[in-house]
């Protein structure tokens, strides 16, 4: 019961995700990511140990086609799982159990892939797709966010959606540089929209704290709670 995207900004080599669902902190369960590696979504009947599992797999040189059908293989309930893998390159592949709940569906783009379940129609998947790509030239977060905001102005999910969340690696760094998510909410993407447009012009300066602590800016500053 879940519409996500995985995708990778070829101009920044940034990769990440982006997710909705009607059930509470799907952000913990179904998004898998590590830098330099790439990213496993594991949905519908979610087991989150194939998340771990398959980025093994691509650390150990892994296509994403192979994953998945490592993963399917792996499981003995792959009938019930919906299942998406980007690499850090780019390659994507995506699987959709027979046993899914229908409307479900997968595709591929380059550099994205996208899946769905239990959505209004088939369409809301390629309604994710073309809200990606409204804007090539977007900063990755605002690509994946679109991605959801155009699935969801396609009908969404079946069921009322509860929780949302947002992913993004970056080349530069060994742990992701956005990780956002809204746990329990009446309207996620909005609340996740929100979430990035106030993590955006401070994120700099967190990432600052981790790589020149003693000039980085208190949190006061960040926060625009002091002055400089």
């Amino acid at each position: 019961m879940t519409f996500s995207i995985a995708g990778r900004c070829a101009r920044t080599g940034q990769f990440g995700v982006a997710l909705a669902t009607s059930s509470i902190g799907a952000g913990g369960r179904c998004p898998h990511l590590r830098p330099g590696v790439g990213a496993v979504l594991t949905q519908a009947r979610t087991d989150p140990r194939l998340g771990p599992l398959g980025l093994g797999l691509l650390a150990g040189g892994c296509g994403a086609q192979q994953t998945i059908d490592s993963l399917v293989a792996a499981t003995p309930h792959a009938n019930w799982r919906q299942l998406a893998v980007l690499t850090a390159a780019g390659d994507a592949a995506c699987w959709t159990g027979a046993d899914v709940g229908r409307p479900a569906d997968g595709m591929t783009l380059d550099g994205a892939v996208v899946v769905g379940n239990w959505v209004k129609s088939e369409t809301v998947i390629a309604a994710i797709a073309a809200g990606y790509e409204t804007d090539p030239l977007a900063e990755l977060a605002d690509r994946l966010v679109q991605g959801l905001e155009g699935g969801e102005q396609e009908g969404g999910e079946l069921d009322p959606l509860q929780s949302a969340a947002v992913v993004v690696c970056d080349p530069a760094y060994g742990f992701p540089v956005i990780d956002l998510r809204v746990d329990l909410s009446a309207d996620p993407i909005r609340d996740l929209r929100e979430a990035w447009e106030r993590w955006r012009p401070i994120m700099d300066g967190y990432l600052q704290r981790a790589v020149d602590p003693a000039n980085a800016p208190m949190t006061q500053v960040l926060e625009g709670h002091a002055k400089p």
